[in-house]
């Protein structure tokens, strides 16, 4: 009696086992390629984006190319290989992936681009990111709030820095920001002491904050020996950093010399704690936990034959046609709102104390 027991139980445990595939069945692999874990920023972007693909059913493969563009395109190259459905790519420079992405195009592999616009190809047919154009629009608003340059006359001393020029964001975060800026220029209220104005003289290769550093060291050094900076348009956390380095290294901060006002973007920890301390002024909120639902409800949709839901088909055009796009709004942060950071979860008090 036991053993006939001992065999009905088997054959259960055996027939359960047979069956769970179909309880848990994959709903095929989605490709993540992200450029670098040297920012913060896209180390939380890569962890949002697995968490809420894996929790929908998809197998993932993520990988960070280190800013290394033949590494990205094998990466790349290793995802179609190994039978992705969807290839979800920030790029590193955002005009290199036209051959990767026709070999994908013909694999029948959709491709999302993910906060950063892929140029000059047909076979990119989504983007996800951020209203671009307005991170730079509100980056300038809040230097013009801290020097009351909309109520008073000025002159104020002002220098500008841009992103990467390989990034197509860099070019929208700066128009964005020098359409609130440049009439306060033209009318005189604001001085670009070095005159270094335009992607052209002010872009910041790879977003590196050491280049940045070193560009705001040469242009204390040349300019700003008998007169004092008041503000800083920087378009990224990390290039802050080193703006604020630089003029702390001249005497900011201390006696006669107060910091100037350095705006920021993607509310990395080490800006929080500097905005929190009264050093760097400002920063764009991004809440990449929503990109991350956005974009995996856009491979939902794909996968599923549908078309993504979008809100914007005119803005982004890469060169070879308009992309469709899914814009989130960022939010401006100073030290009057930086409890937002933790109020929305995105932190906890401990991480930005």
């Amino acid at each position: 009696m036991k053993i006939l027991k001992l065999l009905a139980s088997a054959a259960m445990m055996a027939s359960i086992a047979f069956a769970a595939p179909a309880f848990s069945q994959d709903k095929g692999l989605v490709g993540v390629a992200m450029p670098t874990k040297s920012s913060a920023r896209w180390i939380a972007d890569g962890d949002n984006m697995i968490k809420v693909l894996q929790e929908r059913g998809y197998t993932t493969d993520l990988q960070y190319a280190e800013d290394d563009i033949p590494n990205q395109l094998s990466q790349i190259e290793n995802m179609i290989t190994k039978g992705a459905k969807v290839l979800v790519v920030a790029s590193i420079d955002g005009t290199t992936l036209s051959d990767v992405l026709a070999q994908a195009h013909n694999a029948g592999i959709k491709v999302i681009a993910y906060d950063r616009l892929i140029r000059d190809t047909p076979n990119v047919d989504y983007y996800a990111t951020f209203d671009n154009f307005q991170v730079g629009v509100l980056q300038a608003t809040s230097l013009v709030k801290a020097l009351k340059a909309d109520t008073e006359k000025g002159p104020f001393n002002i220098e500008l820095f841009g992103g990467s020029p390989d990034d197509n964001n860099a070019y929208f975060f700066y128009d964005g920001a020098m359409s609130v800026l440049q009439p306060l220029i033209d009318k005189g209220t604001l001085v670009v002491g070095s005159g270094q104005t335009g992607m052209d003289k002010v872009a910041t290769l790879r977003w590196d904050p050491a280049t940045a550093q070193a560009r705001m060291d040469a242009i204390l050094s040349s300019t700003y020996s008998d007169k004092k900076l008041n503000a800083v348009l920087s378009p990224y956390d990390g290039l802050s950093i080193g703006i604020l380095s630089s003029v702390k290294g001249v005497g900011y901060g201390s006696g006669d010399m107060p910091m100037p006002f350095v705006s920021g973007q993607d509310a990395e920890v080490p800006s929080v704690k500097s905005i929190i301390a009264g050093e760097q002024y400002s920063t764009i909120f991004k809440d990449t936990r929503d990109l991350a639902k956005v974009t995996v409800d856009m491979v939902d949709a794909v996968m599923s034959g549908k078309e993504p839901e979008v809100n914007d088909t005119k803005t982004y055009n890469n060169g070879n046609k308009v992309v469709p796009s899914y814009l989130l709004k960022p939010v401006a942060i100073d030290k009057t709102n930086v409890d937002v950071l933790v109020k929305s979860g995105y932190y906890t008090e401990d991480q930005i104390k």
